[in-house]
């Protein structure tokens, strides 16, 4: 017996842009002091890690890093308010979600190799793995979810690396621009 599905609720669909908030909120905060104080410490312990890379981590400063946050606001906003729109069944909603959890465990992946806090470990306990498991629960139990394979989490983190790179060009962009 098929059941029909029902809607997941605003909670599920728009939670995504409010956890969303609450974890960008830490490293809005965070990152720009953390990559000032630890910047020096990670190019020792990492050396063969390209100059170039710390070059342009260094260069982000706190005004580049917000407005990128800001980008992605309106990213997270959009499939969030598809997923509503579509009662969950949005693929853009589901790769949305499914790219905020497995963002999360790249942030506790990078607090393990850094052995201490990065920007975003705390949060990612607290909200972005439970908010991500618990809508997940609450699109299968409403009969939405897609299936998940293997390609999803590749989907999932691409499409987390694409918003998170092109989000930090267009700001350095726009940050430039304003001088």
């Amino acid at each position: 017996m098929t059941r029909e599905p029902r809607d997941v609720g605003a909670s599920v669909t728009l939670g995504l842009l409010a956890a969303w908030a609450v974890h960008d909120a830490e490293e809005v905060v965070m990152v720009p002091r953390w990559v000032r104080t630890r910047l020096p410490e990670l190019r020792e312990r990492f050396p063969g890690v390209p100059e170039t890379v710390w070059r342009r981590v260094g260069a982000v400063d706190g005004r580049e890093f917000t407005t990128a946050v800001a980008v992605m606001a309106v990213v997270v906003a959009a499939a969030a308010a598809e997923g509503r729109r579509t009662g969950g069944r949005s693929a853009l909603y589901q790769t949305a979600l499914d790219a905020f959890g497995l963002h999360g465990l790249v942030h506790l992946a990078q607090a393990a190799v850094v052995r201490g806090y990065t920007p975003g470990s705390v949060t990612t306990p607290l909200v972005v793995l439970p908010f991500t498991l618990w809508a997940r629960g609450r699109l299968r139990r409403s009969g939405v979810l897609r299936p998940a394979r293997p390609l999803d989490a590749v989907r999932g983190l691409a499409f987390a690396a694409a918003a998170a790179t092109g989000t930090h060009v267009l700001a350095r962009r726009l940050v430039t621009r304003r001088g």
